[in-house]
């Protein structure tokens, strides 16, 4: 196609699809500024805070930043990779990326690339998409790594994506890839990661404790599936470990704000079982593709102490599924299925 463009014609770059995959974001370090920039981006989202902005934006511009960075930014610290420079969760998403792109080349060579956005912080979706259509690009496919359906992750991920579209000039093809709460792969590398964890504790425990990151419960009567899948996701773990019901439990954790979110909370619950006899549990987050704050320091951290004061003797943070083998396996097997007709 090239050898029939006049001279002066701009160059093209020879054409590949991008698979471009997202998570949530990070703030670029944890002091005061770099966490108010993050939260105040965050916070304003109206998919994750539906408030109108009249109500909301002067509460959140003065109260909610004038302190909520500090706090913030103290739990980033705790958990923050100092070597790099960087929060657990960017570590995490560029092993992803650097792994699947391994991936993607072994089957697809140099016809395919892969690489990563936040939809909050850096690297921002906008730039991520220029650099792929820069690159040559003609169509994207736009993953979001979150396994289950919610307007405030999936929905407004997309979003972004659909915006720094608008800003092209001429505009890759584009898809964006489907919850995957209930693929097998998926199922299977969770249960992967639960019979390691029990496979080297001393006495199992009594109870696994599937914890998903929570929402406004009128979220659930509006239509959204997240709470759903959830339960669903619960459901086929427990069938793939071949344990019998009753011994799963789920559970949303994060509550923001002064209205009723999904219930059971986690923090609340994990001190009832302990104070009704339950002394032993493992926590798992299958709602979470890499471990973040919310894992590292909310789980690890709160949770477990909630646990441990209402009686409770041993508490089992099982790591998300990160880079491991089967994750990244699962997510090949997503990325190959959405990318139907656009490579061989």
């Amino acid at each position: 196609m090239t050898g029939h463009l006049p001279s002066d014609h701009p160059r093209l770059p020879s054409e590949k699809v991008g698979i471009l995959i997202a998570n949530l974001g990070t703030p670029d370090g944890y002091s005061y500024w770099p966490m108010r920039r993050y939260l105040s981006e965050f916070l304003s989202d109206r998919r994750v805070i539906d408030y109108p902005a009249w109500k909301w934006q002067p509460l959140l511009q003065t109260v909610i930043l004038g302190k909520r960075p500090f706090t913030s930014g103290a739990n980033y610290k705790l958990i923050w990779n100092h070597e790099a420079n960087e929060s657990p969760l960017m570590t995490i998403t560029k092993a992803q990326t650097a792994k699947l792109a391994e991936v993607m080349a072994e089957r697809y060579g140099d016809r395919v690339t892969v690489d990563f956005c936040m939809r909050y912080g850096n690297p921002s979706t906008e730039s991520k998409v220029r650099a792929m259509v820069k690159a040559g690009c003609s169509r994207i496919l736009f993953f979001p790594l979150y396994p289950h359906y919610a307007g405030a992750t999936t929905a407004t991920a997309n979003d972004q994506f659909f915006r720094a579209l608008m800003k092209e000039t001429w505009q890759p093809a584009s898809r964006t890839v489907p919850a995957y709460f209930d693929h097998p792969a998926y199922i299977d590398a969770l249960a992967q990661s639960v019979e390691r964890a029990y496979a080297g504790l001393p006495k199992r425990p009594d109870l696994l404790v599937c914890s998903y990151h929570g929402m406004p419960e009128r979220y659930l009567h509006q239509g959204d599936p997240y709470h759903c899948q959830c339960q669903k996701t619960t459901r086929l773990l427990q069938e793939r470990l071949g344990w019998d019901k009753g011994q799963l439990v789920t559970t949303f954790q994060s509550r923001f704000g002064p209205e009723e979110w999904l219930k059971p909370y986690t923090v609340e619950e994990v001190a009832r079982l302990a104070q009704a006899g339950t002394k032993t549990i493992a926590v798992i987050a299958p709602a979470f593709s890499a471990d973040c704050i919310e894992t590292l320091e909310e789980i690890n951290g709160e949770i477990r102490e909630s646990f441990v004061h209402a009686g409770g003797e041993s508490f089992t943070y099982i790591p998300c599924l990160n880079d491991d083998a089967a994750h990244i396996q699962a997510l090949a097997q997503v990325i190959d299925a959405n990318l139907g007709g656009w490579v061989a």
